[in-house]
């Protein structure tokens, strides 16, 4: 039997310690918006898994208001800014290293090299800006 992957088909864990996996990931708002309306019973204890390649910086900034998302850097180079309240916070992450994004903190990437990383969002009540 072969394994599916997280870039393809990301999990969705939910509650009671539910994983269940999800349609085919197309990187778009309306994948977003579909996937929100599918684990609306969960809340903000709803939690997305993915895993997302970038060759490029991120055009927008985003934010969760609902928790904290985990960045784990995969492969690559990755410079997260995220405007905390004493400013904007810059951090570098290579392979094996992460990062938290707070619930409620605008954040958004660099990237100078093609890059993948997991992340775990609490993704409830996302919100987005232009860059």
């Amino acid at each position: 039997m072969a394994g599916t992957s997280l870039e393809t088909f990301p999990i969705h864990l939910g509650r009671g310690g539910s994983m269940v996996p999800q349609p085919a990931f197309g990187r778009d708002m309306n994948w977003y918006m579909d996937y929100a309306r599918r684990v609306a019973d969960d809340g903000a204890e709803g939690r997305l898994v993915c895993v997302l390649p970038f060759t490029e910086d991120w055009k927008g900034w985003e934010r969760h208001p609902a928790g904290g998302e985990l960045v784990y850097c995969i492969s690559g180079h990755m410079i997260l800014h995220q405007e905390m309240p004493e400013g904007v916070v810059t951090t570098e992450l290579k392979p094996g290293e992460y990062a938290i994004n707070p619930p409620g903190v605008w954040h958004t990437a660099d990237i100078p090299e093609p890059s993948s990383a997991l992340f775990i969002t609490a993704g409830a009540g996302t919100e987005n800006r232009p860059r």
